[in-house]
């Protein structure tokens, strides 16, 4: 079972040294609580390892929230953020069929080249184009995630995906996932992220091969996590 690194200390202690290269691991939580900077800090991390010299990162995004200026905080110097901007093949994707046709692209051109994929968020354009009978919907997320799952398994690429979060109706102290049981039961690996009243965040392994229970809390800085 092969790990690589997040980026984060913070994450690779949670984690015990990293995302899954063979699965698809979700993150999941309110606006602000971290889940971009956590994909933005992955693909700093991946397109800087040695080992990847020749190899890019997919970054998928769904919601605008790449940005160059977070990238060049995160690397606290404008030329090494020009350097991996190089390595990122960056999709904008502004309406799920779009999104769609990347994944079918990645899945038909995917080669040796792809260290990392990045989805941030893989329900956004789902949950605008939700409605009455959302059945087809719901199956083409599924056969999204499977293709992104496929890649992961046969490659060994990891993938990392985000997705928002609602109240749940039941129990308004908890919180369900945009995409639900599809991405559930798609991702071998879930990571719930809250904001605390203080301030802090919590990242918690909510699903896991072998490390579910475990969190750790921490503060969002300008070069990314620190351990609270």
């Amino acid at each position: 079972m092969g790990k690589v690194p997040t980026g984060s200390d913070v994450l690779d202690k949670l984690l015990e040294g990293g995302y899954e290269t063979d699965v698809i691991t979700a993150l999941y939580g309110p606006a602000g609580s971290g889940k971009t900077t956590s994909c933005l800090i992955a693909a700093v991390s991946a397109a800087t390892a040695k080992e990847n010299k020749d190899k890019k990162v997919v970054f998928i995004d769904t919601e605008g929230g790449f940005s160059t200026e977070r990238l060049q905080q995160l690397t606290g110097n404008e030329k090494e953020a020009r350097k991996i901007l190089e390595k990122i093949m960056l999709l904008k994707a502004t309406s799920f069929a779009e999104q769609k046709k990347y994944i079918d692209t990645l899945s038909e051109q995917m080669s040796s080249k792809v260290c990392l994929i990045v989805c941030d968020t893989i329900s956004s354009l789902y949950r605008i184009e939700r409605g009455e009978d959302n059945a087809s919907l719901n199956r083409e997320l599924g056969k999204q995630l499977s293709v992104l799952l496929t890649i992961a398994r046969k490659k060994e690429i990891p993938v990392v995906v985000t997705t928002p979060v609602y109240a749940d109706f039941v129990d308004k102290a908890k919180v369900k996932m945009v995409g639900g049981d599809i991405l559930k039961y798609s991702s071998k690996c879930l990571i719930e992220l809250r904001i605390n009243p203080n301030g802090t965040r919590t990242a918690a392994v909510t699903k896991h091969r072998s490390l579910p229970g475990k969190e750790i809390t921490f503060k969002i800085r300008e070069r990314g996590f620190e351990e609270a």
